[in-house]
Protein backbone atom coordinates (compact mmCIF):
# COMPACT_ATOMS: atom_id res chain seq x y z
CA UNK A 1 0.00 0.00 0.00
CA UNK A 2 1.35 3.45 -0.93
CA UNK A 3 -0.22 5.75 1.62
CA UNK A 4 -0.38 9.42 0.58
CA UNK A 5 -3.07 11.00 2.77
CA UNK A 6 -3.28 11.08 6.60
CA UNK A 7 -6.27 8.72 6.59
CA UNK A 8 -4.33 6.28 4.40
CA UNK A 9 -1.44 6.30 6.86
CA UNK A 10 -3.81 5.68 9.77
CA UNK A 11 -5.40 2.77 7.92
CA UNK A 12 -1.99 1.26 7.16
CA UNK A 13 -0.91 1.71 10.80
CA UNK A 14 -4.02 -0.16 11.97
CA UNK A 15 -3.32 -2.98 9.50
CA UNK A 16 0.23 -3.30 10.79
CA UNK A 17 -0.98 -3.35 14.38
CA UNK A 18 -3.36 -6.21 13.52
CA UNK A 19 -0.53 -8.05 11.80
CA UNK A 20 1.64 -7.61 14.90
CA UNK A 21 -1.07 -9.34 16.89
CA UNK A 22 -1.02 -12.26 14.45
CA UNK A 23 2.79 -12.50 14.40
CA UNK A 24 4.04 -11.65 17.92
CA UNK A 25 7.54 -12.87 17.02
CA UNK A 26 7.74 -9.95 14.57
CA UNK A 27 6.15 -7.39 16.86
CA UNK A 28 9.11 -5.00 16.93
CA UNK A 29 9.53 -4.24 13.19
CA UNK A 30 5.77 -4.18 12.66
CA UNK A 31 5.16 -1.67 15.46
CA UNK A 32 8.06 0.47 14.24
CA UNK A 33 6.46 0.65 10.82
CA UNK A 34 3.06 1.40 12.36
CA UNK A 35 4.62 4.23 14.39
CA UNK A 36 6.14 5.70 11.23
CA UNK A 37 2.72 5.75 9.56
CA UNK A 38 1.18 7.36 12.65
CA UNK A 39 3.80 10.10 12.46
CA UNK A 40 2.93 10.70 8.82
CA UNK A 41 -0.74 10.82 9.78
CA UNK A 42 0.06 13.55 12.35
CA UNK A 43 -0.78 11.31 15.31
CA UNK A 44 2.58 11.84 16.99
CA UNK A 45 1.47 11.23 20.57
CA UNK A 46 0.19 7.78 19.63
CA UNK A 47 3.46 7.10 17.80
CA UNK A 48 5.36 7.98 20.98
CA UNK A 49 3.17 5.54 22.90
CA UNK A 50 4.17 2.79 20.47
CA UNK A 51 7.85 3.64 20.86
CA UNK A 52 7.45 3.52 24.66
CA UNK A 53 5.71 0.14 24.52
CA UNK A 54 8.56 -1.22 22.42
CA UNK A 55 11.20 0.13 24.80
CA UNK A 56 9.38 -1.45 27.74
CA UNK A 57 9.57 -4.87 26.07
CA UNK A 58 13.38 -5.32 25.93
CA UNK A 59 13.68 -4.64 22.16
CA UNK A 60 16.38 -5.99 19.88
CA UNK A 61 17.41 -2.50 18.77
CA UNK A 62 16.70 -0.02 21.59
CA UNK A 63 19.01 2.70 20.23
CA UNK A 64 17.14 2.77 16.92
CA UNK A 65 13.82 3.09 18.75
CA UNK A 66 15.16 5.81 21.04
CA UNK A 67 16.44 7.82 18.10
CA UNK A 68 13.09 7.54 16.30
CA UNK A 69 11.29 8.56 19.49
CA UNK A 70 13.55 11.61 19.85
CA UNK A 71 12.90 12.70 16.26
CA UNK A 72 9.16 12.35 16.81
CA UNK A 73 9.15 14.17 20.17
CA UNK A 74 10.99 17.20 18.81
CA UNK A 75 8.41 17.53 16.02
CA UNK A 76 5.57 18.18 18.46
CA UNK A 77 7.21 20.42 21.00
CA UNK A 78 9.18 18.15 23.35
CA UNK A 79 12.60 19.56 22.48
CA UNK A 80 14.26 19.12 25.89
CA UNK A 81 13.30 15.45 26.14
CA UNK A 82 14.38 14.87 22.54
CA UNK A 83 17.78 16.48 23.18
CA UNK A 84 18.32 14.31 26.25
CA UNK A 85 17.56 11.15 24.29
CA UNK A 86 19.84 12.23 21.44
CA UNK A 87 22.73 12.79 23.83
CA UNK A 88 22.13 9.34 25.32
CA UNK A 89 22.20 7.73 21.88
CA UNK A 90 25.45 9.50 21.01
CA UNK A 91 27.08 8.42 24.27
CA UNK A 92 26.07 4.82 23.57
CA UNK A 93 28.04 4.91 20.26
CA UNK A 94 25.72 2.68 18.19
CA UNK A 95 27.37 0.01 16.05
CA UNK A 96 24.81 0.50 13.26
CA UNK A 97 24.38 3.59 11.04
CA UNK A 98 20.60 4.09 11.41
CA UNK A 99 20.49 5.58 14.97
CA UNK A 100 23.34 7.94 14.12
CA UNK A 101 21.68 9.15 10.95
CA UNK A 102 18.31 9.69 12.61
CA UNK A 103 19.67 11.80 15.47
CA UNK A 104 21.99 13.76 13.16
CA UNK A 105 19.17 14.52 10.73
CA UNK A 106 16.92 15.50 13.63
CA UNK A 107 19.51 18.06 14.73
CA UNK A 108 19.93 19.23 11.14
CA UNK A 109 16.17 19.60 10.63
CA UNK A 110 16.04 21.97 13.61
CA UNK A 111 18.99 24.09 12.45
CA UNK A 112 21.44 22.64 14.97
CA UNK A 113 24.03 22.34 12.19
CA UNK A 114 27.19 22.28 14.31
CA UNK A 115 25.82 19.48 16.50
CA UNK A 116 24.57 17.65 13.41
CA UNK A 117 28.02 17.85 11.80
CA UNK A 118 29.68 16.64 14.99
CA UNK A 119 27.27 13.70 15.16
CA UNK A 120 27.78 12.72 11.53
CA UNK A 121 31.56 13.03 11.95
CA UNK A 122 31.58 10.90 15.09
CA UNK A 123 29.49 8.25 13.32
CA UNK A 124 31.59 8.05 10.15
CA UNK A 125 34.80 8.03 12.18
CA UNK A 126 33.51 5.04 14.11
CA UNK A 127 31.82 3.07 11.34
CA UNK A 128 33.56 3.82 8.04
CA UNK A 129 36.57 1.53 8.42
CA UNK A 130 37.15 0.72 4.73
CA UNK A 131 36.77 2.56 1.44
CA UNK A 132 36.55 -0.59 -0.68
CA UNK A 133 33.00 -1.80 -0.03
CA UNK A 134 30.89 0.86 1.68
CA UNK A 135 27.31 -0.21 2.43
CA UNK A 136 24.39 1.93 1.33
CA UNK A 137 23.68 2.88 4.94
CA UNK A 138 27.23 4.16 5.38
CA UNK A 139 27.06 5.97 2.04
CA UNK A 140 23.96 7.74 3.34
CA UNK A 141 25.85 8.80 6.49
CA UNK A 142 28.70 10.13 4.38
CA UNK A 143 26.27 12.01 2.14
CA UNK A 144 24.46 13.52 5.12
CA UNK A 145 27.75 14.64 6.61
CA UNK A 146 28.76 16.16 3.24
CA UNK A 147 25.45 18.06 3.09
CA UNK A 148 25.78 19.58 6.56
CA UNK A 149 29.44 20.49 6.09
CA UNK A 150 28.52 22.18 2.79
CA UNK A 151 25.94 24.29 4.62
CA UNK A 152 28.58 25.20 7.22
CA UNK A 153 31.07 26.12 4.45
CA UNK A 154 33.64 23.65 5.80
CA UNK A 155 36.46 22.49 3.50
CA UNK A 156 36.37 18.98 2.04
CA UNK A 157 38.18 16.25 3.96
CA UNK A 158 38.80 12.57 3.16
CA UNK A 159 35.26 11.51 4.05
CA UNK A 160 33.78 14.26 1.88
CA UNK A 161 35.92 13.08 -1.03
CA UNK A 162 34.76 9.51 -0.39
CA UNK A 163 31.14 10.67 -0.44
CA UNK A 164 31.79 12.41 -3.76
CA UNK A 165 33.33 9.25 -5.21
CA UNK A 166 30.48 7.00 -4.10
CA UNK A 167 27.75 9.35 -5.36
CA UNK A 168 26.41 8.07 -8.71
CA UNK A 169 23.56 10.48 -9.54
CA UNK A 170 23.83 12.88 -12.46
CA UNK A 171 24.01 15.94 -10.20
CA UNK A 172 27.32 16.13 -8.24
CA UNK A 173 27.07 16.28 -4.45
CA UNK A 174 28.67 19.72 -4.29
CA UNK A 175 25.91 21.09 -6.50
CA UNK A 176 23.19 19.04 -4.84
CA UNK A 177 24.19 20.34 -1.40
CA UNK A 178 24.87 23.92 -2.45
CA UNK A 179 23.09 26.30 0.01
CA UNK A 180 22.65 28.82 -2.81
CA UNK A 181 20.11 26.45 -4.37
CA UNK A 182 17.56 27.82 -1.95
CA UNK A 183 17.69 31.15 -3.75
CA UNK A 184 16.89 29.46 -7.06
CA UNK A 185 13.48 28.44 -5.72
CA UNK A 186 12.46 32.11 -5.77
CA UNK A 187 13.60 32.70 -9.32
CA UNK A 188 11.20 33.71 -12.10
CA UNK A 189 13.54 32.31 -14.76
CA UNK A 190 12.00 29.06 -16.18
CA UNK A 191 15.46 27.68 -16.99
CA UNK A 192 16.66 28.14 -13.41
CA UNK A 193 13.49 26.59 -12.03
CA UNK A 194 13.80 23.60 -14.38
CA UNK A 195 17.41 23.11 -13.32
CA UNK A 196 16.32 23.15 -9.68
CA UNK A 197 13.58 20.60 -10.38
CA UNK A 198 16.23 18.33 -11.92
CA UNK A 199 18.43 18.69 -8.85
CA UNK A 200 15.53 18.02 -6.50
CA UNK A 201 14.56 14.88 -8.41
CA UNK A 202 18.12 13.63 -8.06
CA UNK A 203 18.09 14.41 -4.37
CA UNK A 204 14.84 12.57 -3.80
CA UNK A 205 16.48 9.41 -5.07
CA UNK A 206 19.23 9.42 -2.46
CA UNK A 207 18.34 11.84 0.34
CA UNK A 208 16.95 10.88 3.74
CA UNK A 209 16.86 7.13 3.85
CA UNK A 210 14.81 7.82 6.95
CA UNK A 211 11.81 7.71 4.64
CA UNK A 212 12.27 3.97 4.32
CA UNK A 213 14.16 3.11 7.46
CA UNK A 214 14.43 0.51 8.64
CA UNK A 215 12.27 -1.34 6.11
CA UNK A 216 13.70 -2.04 2.66
CA UNK A 217 11.97 -1.87 -0.66
CA UNK A 218 11.89 -5.60 -1.23
CA UNK A 219 11.43 -8.11 -4.04
CA UNK A 220 9.97 -11.56 -3.44
CA UNK A 221 12.13 -14.65 -4.00
CA UNK A 222 10.60 -18.11 -4.21
CA UNK A 223 13.24 -20.84 -3.79
CA UNK A 224 12.88 -23.44 -6.53
CA UNK A 225 11.14 -26.09 -4.41
CA UNK A 226 8.72 -23.51 -3.00
CA UNK A 227 7.94 -22.14 -6.45
CA UNK A 228 7.21 -25.66 -7.76
CA UNK A 229 4.84 -26.24 -4.83
CA UNK A 230 3.18 -22.84 -5.33
CA UNK A 231 2.48 -23.39 -9.02
CA UNK A 232 1.27 -26.95 -8.46
CA UNK A 233 -1.26 -25.67 -5.93
CA UNK A 234 -2.16 -22.41 -7.70
CA UNK A 235 -1.56 -22.71 -11.46
CA UNK A 236 -3.25 -19.31 -11.88
CA UNK A 237 0.09 -17.79 -10.86
CA UNK A 238 2.04 -19.31 -13.75
CA UNK A 239 1.74 -16.03 -15.66
CA UNK A 240 3.70 -14.38 -12.84
CA UNK A 241 6.39 -17.07 -12.76
CA UNK A 242 6.76 -18.81 -16.15
CA UNK A 243 10.03 -20.53 -15.14
CA UNK A 244 12.34 -20.55 -12.15
CA UNK A 245 15.22 -19.15 -14.21
CA UNK A 246 13.01 -16.30 -15.43
CA UNK A 247 11.99 -15.63 -11.82
CA UNK A 248 15.64 -15.22 -10.77
CA UNK A 249 16.40 -13.02 -13.77
CA UNK A 250 13.40 -10.81 -13.02
CA UNK A 251 14.51 -10.36 -9.40
CA UNK A 252 17.98 -9.13 -10.31
CA UNK A 253 16.68 -6.96 -13.16
CA UNK A 254 14.01 -5.36 -10.94
CA UNK A 255 16.49 -4.55 -8.20
CA UNK A 256 18.99 -3.05 -10.62
CA UNK A 257 16.27 -0.91 -12.15
CA UNK A 258 15.24 0.32 -8.71
CA UNK A 259 18.86 1.07 -7.82
CA UNK A 260 19.42 2.99 -11.05
CA UNK A 261 16.32 5.09 -10.33
CA UNK A 262 17.83 6.10 -6.98
CA UNK A 263 15.68 3.93 -4.72
CA UNK A 264 17.60 3.28 -1.48
CA UNK A 265 17.56 0.39 0.98
CA UNK A 266 16.75 -2.53 -1.34
CA UNK A 267 16.25 -6.12 -0.26
CA UNK A 268 15.07 -9.62 -1.10
CA UNK A 269 12.54 -11.55 0.99
CA UNK A 270 12.34 -15.36 0.82
CA UNK A 271 8.83 -16.74 0.38
CA UNK A 272 7.29 -20.04 1.48
CA UNK A 273 3.97 -21.52 0.49
CA UNK A 274 2.71 -22.06 4.09
CA UNK A 275 3.44 -18.47 5.10
CA UNK A 276 1.86 -17.15 1.89
CA UNK A 277 -1.27 -19.21 2.48
CA UNK A 278 -1.45 -17.97 6.06
CA UNK A 279 -1.10 -14.40 4.88
CA UNK A 280 -3.84 -14.89 2.28
CA UNK A 281 -6.14 -16.26 4.98
CA UNK A 282 -5.40 -13.26 7.21
CA UNK A 283 -6.37 -10.95 4.34
CA UNK A 284 -9.54 -13.00 3.56
CA UNK A 285 -8.23 -13.59 0.06
CA UNK A 286 -7.20 -16.52 -2.14
CA UNK A 287 -3.51 -17.38 -2.62
CA UNK A 288 -4.29 -17.63 -6.34
CA UNK A 289 -4.88 -13.87 -6.45
CA UNK A 290 -1.72 -12.28 -7.94
CA UNK A 291 -2.64 -8.89 -6.45
CA UNK A 292 -1.84 -10.38 -3.05
CA UNK A 293 1.85 -10.92 -3.87
CA UNK A 294 3.01 -7.27 -3.41
CA UNK A 295 1.18 -7.05 -0.07
CA UNK A 296 2.80 -10.31 1.05
CA UNK A 297 6.21 -8.95 0.06
CA UNK A 298 5.67 -5.71 1.97
CA UNK A 299 4.51 -7.55 5.07
CA UNK A 300 7.54 -9.84 5.06
CA UNK A 301 9.82 -6.82 4.71
CA UNK A 302 8.05 -5.08 7.60
CA UNK A 303 8.58 -8.21 9.68
CA UNK A 304 12.33 -7.90 9.19
CA UNK A 305 12.64 -10.84 6.79
CA UNK A 306 14.51 -9.02 4.00
CA UNK A 307 18.15 -9.59 3.10
CA UNK A 308 19.94 -6.43 1.91
CA UNK A 309 20.75 -6.19 -1.80
CA UNK A 310 23.22 -6.15 -3.40
CA UNK A 311 25.41 -8.46 -1.37
CA UNK A 312 29.19 -7.98 -1.50
CA UNK A 313 30.67 -9.53 -4.63
CA UNK A 314 32.56 -12.09 -2.52
CA UNK A 315 29.48 -13.08 -0.49
CA UNK A 316 27.19 -15.99 -1.44
CA UNK A 317 24.68 -15.05 -4.11
CA UNK A 318 21.16 -14.34 -2.91
CA UNK A 319 19.75 -17.04 -5.23
CA UNK A 320 21.27 -19.89 -3.22
CA UNK A 321 23.40 -21.26 -6.06
CA UNK A 322 26.43 -21.65 -3.80
CA UNK A 323 28.52 -19.34 -6.00
CA UNK A 324 29.61 -15.87 -4.95
CA UNK A 325 27.45 -12.97 -6.06
CA UNK A 326 30.28 -11.69 -8.28
CA UNK A 327 30.38 -15.04 -10.12
CA UNK A 328 26.61 -15.50 -10.24
CA UNK A 329 23.89 -12.83 -10.62
CA UNK A 330 26.40 -10.03 -10.06
CA UNK A 331 28.83 -11.26 -12.70
CA UNK A 332 28.17 -8.42 -15.15
CA UNK A 333 28.12 -5.61 -12.60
Amino acid sequence: MRADMPADHTTEAERLLRTAGQYPEDREPLLLRAAAHLELAGDRERATTLYDSLLDADPADPLLIRSLKAANLWEYGHEAEARAIIEGVRRARPAEPAPWEIVAETLEAHDELEDAEATFTEATGLLVTSTDEVSYALQSLLSGRHRVRRMLALPHDDHDLLADRLHTADVPLDELHDPKRLWALGSSDPAELQAEITRLRSELGSYRTALSRPFPVAVLHWPEAELDELLAAYPELEAEYPTYRAHLTDIEASLRELAQSGTPNLGIVPATVPSYEAFAASESSSPANPDLLPQYTTTLAARGRATPWPPPRTAPCWCGSGRTYGRCHGADV
